[in-house]
């Protein structure tokens, strides 16, 4: 069977899955898939990213596979190929490309229709809800054109398909954002109540309910709304008694066909202090993954933060910060601010100069100069006598796996990656392999007290060759 036979078959594959899945479950796992080549007995395809690959092998690999014996009569190995797309793109392009291929409609774009939706609106802004939390203002790029999109298919028909809907990474990664860019569509464009509040928010008004006998009005609030976004859950941890109510409030939203939605710092696999039938609930609908912006995505962030503070900030100073900053939106937004202050008060353009000036420290930073996994890797090899391919090598000796264990110990002590990166850069291992390793790590620094200095020196050493490059 030639490759373009295959592909014939492929097509008419997706025609089916288009036919017979709802729309916004074929545009989210289908529109970003594309067919590559095929071998003798196997086809490959291409995804976006490891989170999309193993989403779909997941759930719809079996489907594709038994789809295509039906068509082609053979039984064919799918397999999926990680190939980002548009490197080479501004964010804003990659943000318009992905709205129109995945979410277009008969009458337009996604954002068209959510301008032409929300133009007549008459409302006051919610309570609870940052009025610029927008997706109009979300700037979505690689590392977040997922779990955008799936926000906006939730924005249309809360409590459907992708319920409860989880959002979890590094601090300042537009977590919150895009729950409230969920919650201010929903509002601007339906009747249905909304409540939005931090893990710590809840936990204290459960505590002054108990207090002052009110937890029949504390259950009537939190189990009667349309829409529940709760953010920061991992504050919840150890915290048994508020972690029922909260288990309880989502089976009555849950079987309801109300939406909730979760944000969280890190997998809900990686909260050990968590009953399990809570977080059971919380890996039951979609989980996604914030990761680090990339630059382009940066670029087009701070660009826009620029046009809506009307403040001149030119494009060669805006490529500085990009490419200096590479750690979360909060730390990008932190420079612009500070580059803001200085124009206003002096009450001329910064040069480039000045820039560079008055972001130094923020350019060294402990912070900025351990993001790279690569340089973190490197130095722990070197300490140890080894390669950096060593430590991503399948090589399993005892000299490589202590070394190769301990690497990924730092790496999730002193930077914001999660454990499914992290894996991915150690020879495309699982995110529990990573867990394994940082619970060995604490394991034997228990038991033998000279590997904390050891730890110690390896960052020093981290840092110092992260401020020479």
């Amino acid at each position: 069977m030639s490759e373009a036979g295959y592909e014939v078959f492929w097509k008419e594959m997706i025609s089916q899955f288009r036919s017979n899945l709802t729309e916004q479950e074929f545009s989210v796992w289908f529109g970003a898939m594309e067919y590559l080549q095929s071998g003798e007995n196997r086809v490959i395809a291409a995804v976006p990213s490891s989170f999309y690959r193993d989403q779909i092998k997941t759930r719809y690999q079996n489907l594709i596979e038994t789809t295509l014996k039906e068509l082609t009569g053979k039984d064919l190995l799918v397999e999926f190929e990680i190939h980002p797309r548009n490197r080479n793109k501004s964010g804003s392009d990659i943000s318009n490309e992905i709205v129109k291929k995945t979410e277009s409609r008969e009458n337009g774009s996604l954002f068209e229709n959510q301008r032409e939706k929300s133009a007549p609106q008459t409302k006051k802004p919610h309570p609870q809800l940052r009025e610029d939390y927008t997706f109009d203002r979300y700037v979505i790029g690689e590392n977040n054109n997922f779990a955008a999109n799936a926000a906006m298919a939730i924005s249309r028909n809360p409590g459907t398909a992708y319920n409860p809907f989880l959002i979890y990474g590094g601090v300042g990664l537009g977590k919150t954002h895009l729950m409230q860019a969920i919650g201010n569509h929903i509002y601007g464009n339906s009747p249905n109540k909304i409540i939005y509040t931090t893990a710590e928010n809840f936990f204290n008004e459960f505590v002054q309910s108990l207090n002052e006998k009110g937890m029949a009005a504390f259950k009537n609030r939190y189990r009667q709304v349309d829409v529940l976004l709760i953010d920061d859950i991992h504050f919840l941890e150890n915290k048994y008694g508020i972690q029922e109510e909260l288990f309880f409030t989502y089976e009555a939203l849950y079987n309801a066909k109300r939406q909730i939605i979760f944000t969280c710092d890190r997998p809900v696999s990686e909260l050990k202090n968590l009953t399990e039938r809570l977080r059971n609930r919380f890996e039951r609908g979609l989980n996604v993954d914030l990761l680090p912006p990339n630059y382009e995505t940066r670029f087009a962030i701070l660009k826009n933060k620029v046009a809506a503070g009307n403040v001149e900030i030119p494009d060669v100073i805006i490529d500085l910060i990009s490419k200096n900053i590479s750690s979360n939106i909060r730390d990008l937004e932190a420079a612009l601010t500070k580059l803001t202050a200085f124009t206003n008060m002096v009450n001329q353009p910064v040069t480039l100069e000045q820039a560079q000036h008055l972001l130094r420290d923020m350019f060294v930073s402990p912070r900025q100069a351990n993001m790279s996994i690569e340089l973190i890797q490197k130095v722990v090899a070197e300490y140890f006598s080894l390669s950096a391919n060593d430590l991503k090598s399948k090589k399993r000796t005892q000299n490589i796996v202590f070394p190769r264990q301990l690497a990924m110990y730092i790496v999730r002590e002193i930077t914001e990656f999660s454990t499914t990166e992290i894996g991915q850069v150690f020879g495309g291992r699982d995110h529990t392999t990573v867990m394994y390793s940082c619970d060995k790590i604490e394991e034997k620094m228990k038991a033998d007290p000279t590997l904390e200095p050891t730890i110690e020196s390896l960052k020093r050493l981290i840092k110092e060759a992260g401020t020479k490059l």
